[in-house]
């Protein structure tokens, strides 16, 4: 599979999940803005994506136009769990690098499940990407985007209800889809 594909099928989740469904409210503007950044790693290890984190948490330092970064692995942590130990170093690594509080790490993945809640769980849509990614975002751009957003702390609760009422099949589709375009 080609980067461009993982590519569009990446720009087609955020278009028709995230933003069609409304999961943040925020992320229409940075796609309009094309001031989304993807990086795909197809072939990385634990410490080649630490890496890479570290990378892109400076290059967001030295390109003020760029508001975000998807670090994508198409082929790399398919079991979730696996996965999350890759979340916690990374959150760490920013820790260490003294980035906290400057930008902010949130994970999506193909098997993504919440704590204390099903693998059949519509909520867990929320946050199932077609590959293991990790996003990292700009803190002060989230701070001036909920300033104008009515109730910011209802929306994962909204977001879980979305999915709830759609229902597993529904997200399912919506996500499958996204994987049939070729970039």
């Amino acid at each position: 599979m080609t980067d461009s594909t993982v590519i569009a099928q990446t720009s087609q989740w955020i278009n028709s999940v995230v933003i069609g469904c409304n999961f943040c409210p925020f992320a229409a503007k940075a796609m309009l803005r094309k001031s989304i950044r993807y990086v795909v790693l197809s072939d990385a290890t634990l410490k080649s994506a630490l890496s890479a984190v570290e990378e892109e948490l400076r290059y967001l330092d030295a390109s003020p136009d760029i508001e975000t970064t998807l670090l994508i692995f198409p082929e790399q942590f398919p079991d979730f769990i696996d996965y999350l130990d890759l979340v916690e170093m990374a959150e760490d690594l920013s820790i260490e690098l003294d980035y906290e509080g400057i930008y902010q790490l949130a994970s999506f993945h193909p098997s993504y499940c919440f704590a204390g809640a099903t693998d059949d769980d519509p909520a867990n849509y929320t946050n199932r990407s077609p590959y293991p990614m990790l996003h990292l975002l700009r803190e002060e751009s989230i701070t001036k985007a909920v300033r104008h957003f009515i109730d910011p702390e209802g929306i994962p609760e909204r977001n879980i209800a979305f999915a709830q009422e759609k229902g597993l099949a529904y997200m399912e589709l919506l996500r499958l889809a996204c994987l049939e375009v070729v970039g």
